[in-house]
């Protein structure tokens, strides 16, 4: 089984920001907050840890923005794409401290 694409719009936890889902959207565009909701692939919804995920770094590889997520609950590290409409400079504050504040 392969990626799940599912539209899932969302409040988030942190920020209270109402997030319209594209099928791929898995952060907070406004502070980049995740929640740890899937287990083996994008879109299974299938863990029951549903901790929040920091975002505690940014990645740039060929060109490409990545973002780490670290789960507070069981501490699980996570990748994830940057999105165009992603809080760019919390990116930037992200990618020069590695924390988030």
């Amino acid at each position: 089984m392969g990626f799940v694409k599912k539209i899932e719009n969302f409040i988030c936890e942190i920020c209270g920001a109402k997030v319209k889902g594209t099928g791929y959207t898995n952060h907070c565009p406004n502070c980049l907050w995740s929640k740890h909701v899937d287990i083996n692939i994008p879109g299974d919804r299938d863990n029951s840890c549903q901790g929040l995920m920091k975002p505690v770094r940014v990645e740039v590889k060929h060109g490409e923005y990545s973002l780490l997520h670290q789960c507070q609950r069981c501490g699980k590290v996570t990748k994830n794409k940057t999105a165009e409409n992603d809080n760019f400079e919390k990116l930037i504050m992200l990618s020069k401290t590695g924390i988030n504040t």
